[in-house]
C-alpha cells in the first residue's frame, strides 16, 4: 500500500468534510462516527463534489439530487444514485492522516 499524508488530524472538524487532492485524484476526507474516512469526492449520478454534502450517520448525502453513500462502503443507498464510489483505505499516525488512493477498498 502506499499511503501519503494528506492532512492532520486536528485539522478535521466531526462530520464536515473537507476536500483534499491527492495523486491528481479528488477525495473527501470525513471525521464521523470515531473515525476518519475518504471517499472519491464525486457524486456518481450527477457529478457533484461530496465535500459538500451534508454528513449523518457515517453517510455523506449530495446536496443537489439527495443521494447518499455509505463512507465505509460508498454504495449508495439513496437514488438517484445506483453506482458507488470509492472509498480508500485511511491509517491514522500520530496526529497525521494517511491515505492510499492507489488501492481502494471497492
Amino acid at each position: 500500500m502506499t499511503f501519503e499524508r494528506v492532512c492532520a488530524l486536528s485539522e478535521l472538524t466531526e462530520d464536515e468534510p473537507r476536500r483534499v487532492e491527492l495523486d491528481d485524484v479528488d477525495v473527501a476526507l470525513i471525521r464521523t462516527c470515531g473515525e476518519v474516512f475518504a471517499i472519491f469526492d464525486e457524486c456518481s449520478h450527477a457529478s457533484i463534489p461530496l465535500s459538500e454534502g451534508e454528513v449523518d450517520d457515517c453517510h455523506v448525502e449530495c446536496w443537489l439530487h439527495g443521494s447518499r453513500f455509505d463512507l465505509r462502503t460508498g454504495k449508495p443507498d439513496v437514488l438517484p444514485a445506483t453506482e458507488p464510489v470509492p472509498v480508500y483505505p485511511v491509517r491514522i499516525d500520530g496526529d497525521d492522516v494517511l491515505v492510499d488512493v492507489a488501492n481502494p477498498l471497492n
